[in-house]
């Protein structure tokens, strides 16, 4: 695949998984305390952080197993992104108390920091590994998934922020999480179709 196509794809596969997730919660209840523009290069900060690791350990992974398998288990993946998308995330006390904390010294660094906390392990970061591993094979491919992801992820957030602010608390979450989870169903379903087809025919 093209750079412009692996781009394309992880910027909307984590735009898809960010959205109702955890972390944009955080990024929602972030806002709320300190000034947007500080929240936002916060979050951007912390995301090139956590996607530059899941960018590497994706390369890892793309040289390690073949293209065919890499693609079934990408798939098989995201259909469980879909799951988990359903199940949903819900912001706990603790996250709310890391959100609320102003010790870490600057505003930004206390942003960041909480941010790159909430991320790692989380459905996003672990898409990011998926959609890299997936397209290792393209030239820059990391580039453009690092890219991608991290674009996908503040445009999520800053979408949610804004909403947050616009709406309030009425957000639609359960509509928000059918949708992200149908895309990733559909998605799944495709990337686990083409692994199968490549390993069986």
């Amino acid at each position: 695949m093209t750079f412009l196509g692996a781009l394309g794809m992880s910027t909307g596969a984590i735009l898809v998984a960010e959205m109702g997730d955890k972390t944009q919660l955080v990024a929602m209840s972030l806002a709320s305390r300190y000034r947007v523009r500080t929240v936002l290069l916060g979050i951007t900060a912390a995301t090139v952080a956590v996607h530059g690791i899941s960018v590497l350990l994706a390369e890892v992974l793309g040289m390690a197993l073949p293209g065919d398998w890499i693609s079934l288990v990408a798939g098989l993946a995201f259909l469980g992104f879909g799951v988990w998308t359903l199940r949903g995330d819900e912001l706990t006390d603790r996250d709310e108390e890391r959100a609320a904390t102003r010790r870490m010294g600057p505003v930004l660094l206390t942003v960041a920091t909480i941010f790159f906390l909430a991320e790692l392990g989380d459905k996003t970061m672990l898409a990011t590994i998926a959609v890299g591993a997936d397209h290792a094979s393209a030239p820059l491919a990391w580039l453009a998934v690092w890219i991608g992801s991290t674009v996908g992820m503040v445009a999520a957030d800053a979408l949610g922020i804004a909403l947050g602010m616009l709406l309030g608390k009425r957000l639609p979450e359960q509509a928000i999480r059918i949708g992200a989870a149908v895309l990733f169903f559909l998605a799944g379903l495709v990337m686990t179709w083409q692994g199968l087809s490549a390993l069986l025919f």
